[in-house]
């Protein structure tokens, strides 16, 4: 049996190359709206960092997803950032071990 490519994209903080499904994708909708997209579908310019609190921080210093998702993105926005990757933490940990396990 052929065995399927796995997508791999590089995280913004730490420059590494990882399996997508490793990263949390970050998203700049049509709109101008800054999101976590857990899902990996909604439309915009997306960017992708491993999912430990230390690298939405150097981020933050680095101005990564400023870089990343091409517009201005406010401290307000990193904190906002910060605080939902604290509380889908839970749920993209679960998620990746239930990868792991298929």
């Amino acid at each position: 049996m052929k065995q399927r490519k796995v997508p791999l994209r590089k995280c913004v903080a730490s420059q590494e190359m990882m399996p997508k499904k490793e990263l949390i994708r970050v998203v700049r909708t049509p709109e101008g709206e800054v999101m976590i997209d857990l899902t990996g579908k909604k439309s915009g310019r997306g960017a992708y960092i491993c999912g430990k609190l230390e690298y939405f921080k150097l981020a933050q210093k680095t101005r990564a997803f400023d870089r990343a998702l091409k517009c201005q993105v406010s401290p307000e926005i990193y904190a906002q950032l910060i605080r939902d990757f604290a509380s889908v933490e839970d749920e993209f940990l679960a998620a990746k071990d239930r990868e792991e396990d298929e």
